[in-house]
């Protein structure tokens, strides 16, 4: 079962709230208001962290979890862990996925071609080409672009950070995890702008670097199809990039790629002699990486 069925299971947290919060006090109701409308980002929050979102202090924070029934902040993560249920690894969606598909090619070029013209054309609706024109505004001036991404995303900020280089804007990935996310973390200075790659699940990993990009003061570029998550409630800019996996299927990473395609050569184009300047030293230097007597 995955996290789209988890309304079928008892809603511990939510029957609690219901009868519970009006008889709370007003520190207290905000509290428990807030982990019961970000139950994802409460799994991997601190005490601590709970707090600085609801601008109270951690003992606040246990006493709230505490008025809902819980014994802790560990009881009330393992009840609604249960209640989310596992989510679904890469293998179960794409098992999902194929065994979904008629056994002939067409239907699994069908099956791609569908949603990319999906996305495509949700990329071109008015209030995607507003976003893509600001986030441009943002990252025309960039000291630096950061490029966050774990997993597929991952590989895609890799290659998107070559392009911004090209065009001769500086460009570095947070596409790590644990000490090594950490050491690309620590080269973020402001100036900078952040693009984040990233959905519904508020995995350590973003909080983290969005937590840091505020710090900072940087702009954050949001690439995601969960409008409502809590990367999005934070974003300065959101380009809504659809990339199906309804229903258990697998995400088509394709349509990312060409949102960042979209904004790299967005700047490109608005800053024509940087990016010509920068691709004319390039090329020199590759040539004289050349053995001598080749061009």
């Amino acid at each position: 079962m995955n996290r789209n069925s988890s309304k079928s299971r008892v809603d511990v947290l939510g029957e609690r709230y219901r009868s519970r919060a009006p008889t709370l006090s007003s520190s207290l109701q905000a509290v428990a208001r807030y982990i019961h409308d970000h139950r994802e980002v409460v799994l991997d929050a601190t005490a601590m962290e709970i707090a600085d979102a609801t601008h109270t202090s951690d003992a606040t924070v246990v006493r709230a979890v505490q008025a809902l029934g819980f014994a802790g902040l560990r009881d009330l993560k393992t009840t609604l862990t249960a209640w989310f249920g596992p989510a679904m690894n890469s293998e179960e969606k794409m098992s999902a996925t194929v065994g979904e598909l008629s056994c002939d090619i067409n239907s699994g070029i069908d099956f791609v071609l569908s949603g990319h013209k999906r996305a495509c054309d949700a990329l071109s609706e008015p209030h995607n080409r507003e976003a893509v024109a600001k986030a441009v505004t943002h990252l025309i001036d960039a000291r630096q672009v950061a490029l966050f991404g774990i997993n597929a995303s991952g590989i895609l900020a890799d290659y998107s950070a070559r392009l911004f280089t090209r065009i001769g804007i500086p460009a570095v990935t947070l596409n790590r995890s644990g000490i090594a996310l950490a050491e690309q973390l620590i080269g973020l200075q402001r100036g900078d702008v952040l693009i984040m790659m990233a959905q519904k699940s508020a995995h350590r990993e973003g909080i983290t670097a969005l937590k840091e990009a505020k710090r900072l003061g940087m702009p954050v570029i949001l690439l995601t199809n969960a409008l409502d998550s809590a990367f999005a409630k934070q974003a300065d800019v959101i380009i809504n990039v659809p990339r199906g996996g309804e229903n258990g299927r697998m995400p088509l990473h394709g349509t990312v790629l060409v949102c960042l395609e979209m904004l790299i050569l967005s700047v490109a184009s608005a800053t024509s002699s940087r990016t010509v300047k920068t691709m004319k030293r390039i090329q020199d230097l590759n040539r004289s990486l050349k053995p001598s007597g080749k061009k």
